[in-house]
């Protein structure tokens, strides 16, 4: 049932202020700055987009392997760790809220890379550069799978959580590059309750720090497991 957390935390990472309304542009982009509309090379712009999903799952997976190990070295530990890790991401969730303003997370950090979209292999650089650049503005949840990942205790479910988050991020990147121009409508409804959705997926934040803090994240998620 991790999984299942930070597969949708990877989601709600997508719908996220800080990126939903960028998306139209990264779909030009992918599609080597975009025509107009119906002129776009849909095989291409798709290529390039999981060339961008598989760069930033790198990064990613890379993160949670790290977090994991670091967890297994405090497996001795691991009240104190679930405690810091419940008490980092109700903190997210606070900043998420608006409650609490981290002046780190209401920035992105933008590394020069000169990255032109040509194929899967620029793709997969763009997707890191992205990875590395967009950390601070997605911070909320994917802290949360990274703490998820810390309080595992295993390098290999710390992979294993944030390929999983990556996933929840990157399908909806893929199902875009191809869909963009039926979905939009979507978008724009969201875009329209962002202030809705923010507090939800801030109390979830919440929810899941003060249940990973407790140590009852694990019961919890096992008791929702058959209903789900």
């Amino acid at each position: 049932m991790d999984f299942a957390v930070t597969f949708l935390e990877g989601v709600i990472t997508f719908i996220s202020p800080c990126l939903l309304p960028m998306l139209p542009l990264y779909i030009a982009y992918f599609a080597g700055g975009g025509g107009a509309e119906g002129a776009r090379d849909v095989r291409k712009t798709l290529v390039c987009a999981l060339g961008f999903v598989a760069g930033f799952t790198v990064v990613f997976t890379l993160l949670g392997a790290f977090a994991g190990a670091l967890g297994s070295l405090l497996v001795r530990y691991q009240t104190a760790l679930n405690v810091l890790c419940g008490a980092v991401v109700i903190v997210l969730g606070l900043n998420y809220l608006g409650v609490l303003r981290i002046p780190f997370f209401q920035r992105t950090l933008k590394p020069k890379a000169n990255v032109t979209p040509r194929g899967f292999a620029s793709s997969l650089a763009f997707g890191a550069v992205f990875a590395i650049g967009w950390s601070p503005c997605v911070g909320a949840f994917l802290g949360s799978a990274l703490s998820l990942a810390a309080s595992s205790a295993h390098a290999v479910t710390g992979i294993a959580l944030l390929a999983c988050y990556s996933l929840g991020l990157g399908l909806p990147f893929i199902i875009s590059a191809v869909l963009i121009d039926q979905i939009e409508g979507s978008f724009a409804w969201v875009k329209a309750h962002y202030a809705a959705v923010n507090g939800i997926c801030g109390a979830l934040l919440v929810a899941i720090g003060a249940l990973m803090a407790t140590g009852m994240l694990g019961s919890w998620l096992g008791a929702l497991a058959p209903a789900l």
